[in-house]
């Protein structure tokens, strides 16, 4: 049995309605169904396309349950047919991409990649004002989702992959420029954040780190809307600008882990670390 065949059928599982009634509370006045054209309402077409991604559902272990799937894909449901929240709204029609990150969201798998340059600065990102979490926050290189593909859920290197794969559409770096050795995997951190009052991130985070001098001529202004190296000696700083809005998963790793590991970059990046543990700050 393949992994997309076992991860499916583990999904049947353990999504139930008492889930779908729980935790998906949608911050609105709206009473009756509420659409997915609705949640989305003046955001970014290309951003909308995004939320339609199949991305992994895990449990606190990172094992995978399933996919959380595209707009036409297997929806929670009650007796009636239909998935309801907590207050009586009627999800119909909603990606599950959407569902994971609405309210309290679904824990699901998610990676960090930090790119650091010959002089050992750090690349860091503003997300582009179109994003529709944290949009105008600063994060780390590049963080994102593996797909729900046999190619990305592999274990050891499908997050490596999907990481590949977004620094060339985020920043425009070529996937030739990385293989997946050269990314190494360092930590794992488990979190939970609200953008707003509809969207929260719940991620599994899997973070990796590598060193390369990149081109960014060719940065995607629908994703990244400015770029810039930080040094070690000016992360302090960069943690306690207040004209700065960081995105909740860079703050956390740059302020409890990410000193230790910047101190001991050339041996983070020599190989993948043996150390498993999911660091939970939730």
């Amino acid at each position: 049995m393949t992994i997309l065949a076992r991860a499916s059928r583990s999904l049947f599982k353990t999504t139930s309605p008492k889930l779908a009634r729980g935790s998906m509370a949608f911050s609105t006045g709206m009473k009756g169904r509420v659409g997915f054209e609705e949640l989305t309402a003046g955001a970014d077409a290309e951003q909308i396309q995004f939320m339609k991604e199949e991305i992994v559902k895990v449990d606190e272990k990172d094992a995978v349950l399933g996919p959380i799937s595209k707009k036409d894909g297997t929806q929670p449901r009650t007796r009636r047919g239909r998935a309801m929240d907590s207050i009586g709204h009627s999800w119909l029609n909603l990606p599950f991409v959407c569902l994971a990150h609405i309210h309290d969201g679904i824990l699901h798998r998610a990676f960090s990649v930090f790119v650091f340059n010959s002089k050992n600065e750090l690349l860091i990102q503003k997300r582009a004002e179109e994003k529709i979490t944290f949009p105008g926050y600063w994060a780390n290189t590049c963080c994102s989702h593996p797909l729900f593909t046999e190619a990305e859920l592999e274990d050891g290197v499908g997050v490596k992959r999907a990481a590949i794969r977004k620094l060339e559409h985020e920043l425009g770096i070529p996937s030739s420029t990385f293989a997946v050795d050269d990314l190494a995997y360092v930590s794992t951190v488990m979190y939970k954040a609200a953008s707003d009052a509809n969207w929260t991130e719940y991620e599994m985070d899997h973070i990796m780190f590598a060193r390369a001098d990149v081109s960014l001529d060719n940065v995607n202004p629908n994703e990244v809307e400015q770029v810039e190296f930080v040094t070690r000696e000016n992360l302090p700083a960069l943690l306690e600008d207040s004209e700065r809005k960081l995105s909740p998963w860079f703050h956390l790793i740059g302020a409890r882990l990410l000193p230790q590991w910047w101190d001991n970059l050339d041996a983070m990046l020599a190989k993948d670390s043996a150390d498993r543990q999911i660091h939970d700050y939730r």
